[in-house]
């Protein structure tokens, strides 16, 4: 059984970076899409980006556009996100997410309840 370790969060100034890893065990990351979604305290999860299992098609949610990428690495099953400028609105727990689709339809990957295996989140948490 895959499971999935998110790591790489911690607090940062605004205008900061940092890099999310999601590690995953047990079978091979290649066969899955995988998506990041956060939620902030008292707010829904919300999605963030996903790739596709052949890692070419990528989503972005509107408002991380610009500033955060996706990227996947399957020889290491790992998937990163790598966020710059990174706001006090990005202030959220992070979820690494698989799911068994192909990747190549955009309202299944934006779906949370599209993705079957979660791991258990790596706060972020941006602040002066």
């Amino acid at each position: 059984q895959v499971q999935l370790v998110e790591s790489g969060g911690g607090l940062v100034r605004p205008g900061g970076s940092l890099r999310l890893s999601c590690a995953a065990s047990g079978r091979t990351s290649s066969e899955y899409a995988m998506g990041w979604f956060r939620q902030a305290p008292g707010k829904e999860r919300e999605f963030v980006a996903a790739i596709s299992r052949s890692g070419v098609i990528l989503y972005y949610a509107d408002s991380v556009k610009g500033r955060f990428t996706i990227s996947r690495d399957n020889a290491k099953n790992t998937v990163l996100l790598q966020m710059h400028s990174l706001k006090p609105d990005d202030t959220a727990a992070y979820y690494c997410a698989a799911s068994s689709d192909s990747g190549t339809d955009y309202y299944r990957m934006v779906s949370p309840d599209k993705y079957y295996l979660w791991g258990q989140g790596t706060q972020v948490t941006v602040s002066s």
